[in-house]
């Protein structure tokens, strides 16, 4: 059988990405511990806290062995080549998981690998984020098809997954971002594709949140832009979450963020810490979510 990799939430059909929600909530017992007597092996060229810690916990609860490995260890085509590399440790593990600057590097490891291979992040998809997003809005409202869904700010690696996994349960999207950081026409006509939801972008951040059911954001400075930040704060001054503009969304709606969040950049320290923000669940629903993608990456099915 054909390794199922998960490099993109889209690498999932609408029907699978159910499937891996309703696993994420499945009681662990009834999973049936499909990791048991395995390893998986962890890949960490970026530092992680939510990622490491989360995923360590799913092989866990599945029954396997986690193996943390910093990329430095491995030095991805400074040591040996990235093909090598994934040889011989799907020699060892029941399925890889790699957290890298470069997406190149973990279509490589799929293309090679005779089993699962995860996208723990890349520079383009954050694919476990977008999941425990999905199910933490699951949670809240029992099917995103009909809610209006909002992000303000970079379109990066974290819009482009949230986006996808949206449209897949039929939510509606619409994109905050200023000229140069958005979505461009080729990005939105892929979005568009995705026929369960409907994708719309604005460049004024109000237009995009007014009577959103869930509105989103994310750092405007992602790891190896520091360089950037003080250019990255003009451009996007006018894009911060407050109050002001939560007031927009729906009066019910929820604040969403997958961290680590600069208070007074991105989001007002009010909003994030206020009555409406559910980051702390959306947080630990990155636990969850990847315990029910590994099970059905490795055949269970709900």
């Amino acid at each position: 059988m054909t390794a199922r990799h998960l490099l993109e939430v889209t690498d999932l059909s609408a029907a699978e990405l159910e499937q891996v929600i309703a696993l994420s909530v499945a009681p662990i017992a009834a999973l049936g511990a499909p990791l048991r007597g395995q390893g998986a092996a962890l890949i960490f060229e970026k530092p992680s806290n939510r990622t490491r810690q989360s995923m360590e916990m799913a092989v866990v609860q599945l029954g396997g062995h986690p193996v943390y490995t910093r990329g430095d260890e491995i030095g991805f085509d400074i040591r040996e080549s990235v093909e090598d590399v994934t040889r011989i440790m799907d020699g060892y593990h029941h399925l890889l998981a790699a957290r890298v600057f470069d997406h190149s590097i973990v279509e490589r490891m799929a293309n090679v690998s005779s089993v699962p291979v995860v996208n723990m992040l890349s520079d383009r998809s954050h694919p476990l984020q977008a999941l425990a997003d999905v199910l933490t809005m699951t949670q809240q409202w029992g099917t995103l098809g009909g809610r209006t869904v909002a992000y303000v700010g970079d379109y990066n690696n974290v819009a482009r997954s949230l986006a996808r996994a949206c449209l897949m349960l039929g939510a509606q999207v619409r994109l905050g971002c200023p000229v140069g950081h958005d979505a461009s026409a080729d990005e939105l006509e892929i979005l568009d594709g995705i026929a369960h939801g409907a994708i719309s972008q604005f460049a004024d951040p109000a237009d995009a949140v007014r009577g959103a059911d869930a509105v989103h954001t994310d750092t405007w400075t992602s790891m190896g832009q520091e360089n950037e930040k003080a250019l990255r704060r003009a451009i996007f001054s006018t894009y911060q979450v407050d109050d002001a503009l939560m007031a927009l969304a729906s009066p019910t709606a929820v604040f969403m963020h997958c961290l680590p969040a600069y208070r007074g950049d991105e989001v007002a320290a009010s909003v994030i810490d206020g009555p409406r923000s559910i980051v702390l669940q959306q947080g630990h629903n990155r636990m969850h979510a990847s315990r029910g993608l590994l099970a059905f990456l490795v055949g269970v099915r709900p």
